[in-house]
This record gives structure tokens, sequence and C-alpha cells, in this order.
């Protein structure tokens, strides 16, 4: 069998066929049998080993949910058995840090990892962090094997290894939900940019470079060094509880390579023939902002200056105000590459859920990381929409953790997030009608000139639990000469709408726009001066909106309302 078929495995359930392939004897036979717990033999396959990589591959026929079952494996007089095999539904998991934070780092780490006892079937596998340059059949290591989940030994293994708290926590809530075996894929690698979870057919079809990532010592070396000097958590990460092999480093856990495509080629491109249900990401922070070893610090002034962010060495290797191509790129491709590798049987829209970028810095009046929230919507403000169609997002800017000891671009909430992702997962994979899997969005805004206000009204009925909060910014054309310099935050980092008023042909930055009054549906903002020509509207456009659970405006079922543009 390929390296992940394995005992306690979970393979798709119908109406999809699960794909099972394996290595043999170039020209030889392979015969598939699939038995169940009495030893009755239920399905029969027969493959022939095929060259030039001597491969066999075919596809079960379409099974419900449930087990135990064995697959044998039998070539000439070998054969190989393996056992408590369940059909359910198979999630991939992927991304950058967050999704590997392990169970061990979540908040109520200990009551989590009590509760894995609960969940038997649902079977976890972690494949090992790997590179390449070239697209790899078959993966060259696992972390982790198939399983079924304990506390110490796999879920809380160590921190930033396996097994993954967003995947566990989504898995085991679809469990709960559906009453299936679930079985949870993780490949993920911290600091990695989209670039390198990238085939080339993506890079090429949004413009990028194929060698942006050969200088990656130089990448590293501003990665480490980026630190406000704030406070220690904020920085660096503490020491990991990692059983580390000779060959892998704190170093290799905390900053992953920057090349493109060497993450598909090696963690992605062999999974392919695997048949999936859906897939969950999160990815997104600049890694140079997530902990690492220990280095000068760049200067404040040098890493929140524009050169820096939007043309210099950061976005060499994160082209950040190019996420709106790559990731729905990415999505695509994934999508074309799981259905033809899987023979048809993962379907063509593979659902696809994602979490939105959460926080990293108060007082900070760098807007990228309000523009990569924007791009991870292709710049559309929701999902499912026409350019990322079948997919689901999860906001996340209103569970920032400050004080988090792993720096606080790693928030531990990450329940919320895992159930945020659950009412995605069940709307949009699972057809489930009615359920409200997303926060309010505005639908228009009328302006009253006379009065100086502009009435917004959103989709669905509207909970302020920040009445006083000022998220709102307009953006004016012509009116007083007042500067258009935009001041940086003073307020802790929230989005602070300010005033800004141009007479100057170039259009004006952001302005003030405070909330006079929130009705059921229709949020009403004032203007402060700026009456005539409002070029633009947006709402919790800062690296910090607010504060934990306490953005200005969410639905009845507790969902904030996204931040937009």
């Amino acid at each position: 069998f390929a390296s992940y078929y394995g005992d306690h495995m979970v393979l798709q359930q119908k109406p999809s066929g699960a794909v099972v392939w394996g290595h043999g004897e170039l020209g030889a036979v392979v015969t598939l049998t699939l038995s169940g717990a009495s030893g009755l033999i239920i399905m029969e396959k027969t493959a022939w080993v095929k060259g030039p990589s001597g491969t066999w591959t075919t596809v079960l026929d379409p099974m419900d949910r449930g087990g135990p079952y064995a697959l044998t494996a039998e070539q000439g007089l070998e054969n190989v058995t393996l056992q408590d095999i369940y059909f359910g539904d198979v999630w991939l998991c992927s991304g950058q840090s967050n999704m590997a934070m392990t169970v061990l780092q979540v908040a109520n780490a200990s009551q989590e990892l009590a509760a894995a006892a609960r969940y038997p079937y649902v079977r976890i596998f972690a494949a090992a962090h790997a590179r390449s340059e070239v697209e790899l059949e078959d993966l060259e290591q696992i972390d982790l094997p198939w399983s079924i989940p304990t506390a110490a030994e796999n879920l809380g293994h160590g921190n930033f290894t396996y097994f993954s708290a967003v995947c566990w926590l989504l898995g085991r809530s679809l469990y709960e939900a559906l009453g299936s075996p679930i079985g949870l894929v993780e490949v993920a690698w911290g600091g990695t940019p989209i670039e390198a979870w990238s085939s080339r057919r993506v890079l090429q079809a949004c413009g990028l470079p194929e060698d942006t990532g050969r200088r990656e010592g130089l990448q590293i070396s501003l990665w480490h060094g980026a630190c406000f000097n704030l406070k220690a958590a904020l920085c660096f990460a503490p020491p990991l509880n990692l059983a580390l092999s000779s060959s892998t480093s704190l170093h290799q856990h905390l900053s992953g390579p920057q090349t493109p495509s060497v993450l598909w080629n090696a963690m992605i491109h062999p999974l392919l023939n695997m048949t999936l249900r859906g897939v969950a990401w999160y990815q997104g922070e600049p890694p140079f902002l997530s902990p690492g070893l220990e280095q000068p610090p760049l200067s404040h002034r040098a890493l929140t200056s524009p050169s820096f962010w939007e043309t210099g060495e950061a976005n060499t290797f994160l082209n950040t105000d190019q996420y709106n191509c790559t990731f729905p790129a990415l999505i695509v491709d994934w999508r074309w590459a799981f259905h033809t590798g899987s023979a048809g049987q993962t379907e063509p829209l593979l659902p696809f859920g994602f979490v939105q970028l959460s926080t990293y810095r108060h007082q900070s009046a760098d807007d990228s990381f309000a523009r990569l929230r924007w791009h991870q919507t292709a710049d559309l403000g929701v999902v499912p929409n026409a350019r990322m169609p079948g997919t689901f997002m999860a906001v996340a800017m209103d569970l920032g953790d400050e004080y988090s000891p792993y720096g606080s671009i790693h928030p531990r909430d990450k329940q919320n997030v895992a159930h945020r992702l659950l009412l995605g997962a069940m709307a949009v994979a699972y057809g489930e009608k009615g359920l409200v899997f997303q926060g309010p969005y505005p639908t228009r805004a009328i302006l009253e000139v006379t009065r100086g206000l502009l009435n917004v009204t959103y989709s669905q009925e509207l909970i302020c639990r920040q009445r006083d909060a000022q998220a709102f910014e307009v953006r004016s054309g012509i009116s007083s000469p007042k500067s258009c310099e935009r001041e940086g935050n003073t307020d802790g980092g929230f989005s602070s709408p300010q005033v800004c008023c141009s007479s100057q042909a170039s259009p004006c930055q952001w302005l003030l726009a405070p909330v006079v009054a929130v009705g059921s549906h229709t949020v009403t903002l004032a203007l402060s001066g700026c009456r005539t020509l409002v070029l633009g509207l947006r709402y919790a456009w800062a690296e910090w909106p607010c504060e934990y659970q306490a953005c200005p405006l969410y639905n009845s079922q507790g969902l904030p309302a996204p931040p937009f543009l």
C-alpha cells in the first residue's frame, strides 16, 4: 500500500468510491479484498502494476458509513492486510502554524485532551514536513500514522507538531453533527507562504515567478528578526516540547520553506489519489510575523514602512497584494488536481473552508492584515462568491489573544474557530438548509446629504456589542482643505475612524464615521462634515479591530460581521 494507508484509517464513504493504490512488481496483478468483521468478503478488485514507478490503483465501490473492515492486497504469495478500517468522511487540513498548533496548546487544553477518549471514530493522520523541487508520487515520511485519538500520544504530542487543534475540533464536531466516522489528514507547516503550497500552474496563472524563494536565507533572516520589543510573548515562542530528530531543528518547525511549489510537490501532490470530502485551510500570516529564533530585531519604523511591506523584502517572498489571485487560484487548482487524481471520485467543487486572518499587534497603523483579510475573500468580503464558489470562512478578527504564550499571532481560542468552520461546512459541504453560517454583511448604503448621515443596511438582524466603538470609515472626494495624512492609531490599535477631506484632485484618504444609531438591520453613521462625494466605506479595517468577542456588530447567532471595504 502507499504510505498513507494503514490500520485504523477512514476511507471516503458513498456516494464517492475510495481510491486505493500502492506499489508492486511491474506487470504483476494485485488482488484487493475488503472483508467484514466476520471475515466475509464484501468486495474484490484487481489491478495491474504499471510503470515506470511500479504502482497499482483501484477504486472501491461506494460504501455506506461504518466498519470495522479489513483490506488485503495480495500479489503472488505476498499479502498485506490493514485492520480496523472505517468508511466515513475524509477532510484534509492544511496551512501554517495556526493549523499546526496542537490540542495541547489551546485554551482549556486539559479538558479537550481528556475528552479524546469519547471520539474513537474520529481518526487522525499527520504527514511529516517535506519539501521537493519536483512533484513526488508518495509521501517521504509520516509523523503520525492513522491513529485512534489519545490525549498524550497524539493529540497532545507537542507544540506545533500533531495533532492540529483546529482540525481535531472541526472533525469531532462533524462527527457529533453527522454520526459518521471522520478521517482527518493534517498537512501543515508554520511560517510558509501560499506560493510554497501552490503548483506551478497557480504561479503562472497569477503572473508570479517560479523561483522567488531561491533566496531563502535572506527571507529567514528577515523573518527571524521581525520583533517589536513590545513583549517577549509577541516576539518569540517559549521552548517547545518537541521530540526532535538529529535532522530536525526548532528552526524547521517555526520557519518553513519559502520556495514556490516545494510543499505542493512533497506534501500535497502525493495525496492527490485520496478521495476527500472537504478541505480546511488556515494560512495567511506574513511569515516573518510568526515567532522564531532570536535575532537582532528590525526597527519598528523599518517594519511598518510602506517600502518594506509593499515593495521591499517581506513582499519579495509573500505577495500579499496578490493573495486575491493566489488563494482563489490555489483552491481551483487543488480541486482540479484532487478530482483528476482520484479518478473523478473527489467532487470537482470540493468544499473548501478557511479561517480569516486573526490579529497580531495593538497600536499598529499598518493595514496589511486588513488588506489580507479582504484578499482572502477575493476582494468581495464574503464567501461563497462568484470567484470562490463552494467555500466557507470562519471570521477570527474578534478572537485575539494578546497574552498567548505562543505569541499573539497564535491565539489559543481554537474552539470558536472550529465552531464557525463547522457552521460553514454544514451549510456549504453538507447542504443544511436555513443554517446561518456567516455574520451580517451590508447590502446597501444610502447617503442623506442634508443631514450628513450614511444609512447602511445589513443582510441580517444586528446585535451591537460595542455601541461606542468607532469601526467605520468613509473616503470622501472634495470638501474642506484638511490634511489627507492618516495618523497612526492611538486608541490601542482598534479601527479608529478619522476625518480626512481634501480639495486636491487626488482622492482623499479615510475619514471618521462615528456610529449614530443601530437598528435591527441598519447602522447610521455621521460623516463629520464631509458631506460631498463619498467614495467608499470600510469596517473593522485594522490589524486588531476589537477586543476578544467585542467587535461592534454580530448577528443573533453570535457570528461577527466580517470586515469590508
